[in-house]
């Protein structure tokens, strides 16, 4: 559990950071095996999230959250992101998670657990 409030502490971090700036930050996400990049917003924008998003709280090198939808998708809201946070268990050997079907297969497996964090739900984004 410590993980995942360092995690969400780091998340909010950046948010605040990005809104003191007042200028719009960039990141990357998995999306279906891929990369994508996203728009950070210069201010927090609270609100119920409907897009899934897995933060992986301690997942391996290089690993990204992965967005579940993407411009183009019947069901993207605009990067409207509802937080599942994913936490490998003890007895799994963690690696790369890149789609959402990664995900709910790690899931399924037994390797992971997936937390909902409605109060960590942001917008962000995603790039076209």
């Amino acid at each position: 559990m410590k993980t995942i409030a360092t995690f969400l502490f780091a998340l909010l971090s950046l948010a605040a950071a990005q809104s003191l700036q007042a200028k719009p930050g960039f990141g990357e996400l998995f999306y279906n095996g891929g990369v994508v990049r996203t728009v950070i917003p210069p201010a927090a924008a609270p609100m119920r999230g409907r897009d899934n998003i897995y933060p992986v709280a301690n997942g391996v090198e290089h690993q990204l959250p992965v967005a579940a939808v993407a411009p183009g998708d019947r069901g993207y809201h605009g990067g409207k992101w509802a937080v599942h946070v994913v936490m490998w268990l003890a007895d799994a050997t963690p690696y790369l998670l890149t789609s959402e079907e990664d995900v709910l297969a790690a899931y399924d497996a037994g390797d992971i657990i997936i937390s909902r964090m409605v109060e960590a739900d942001f917008k962000c984004p995603i790039q076209p």
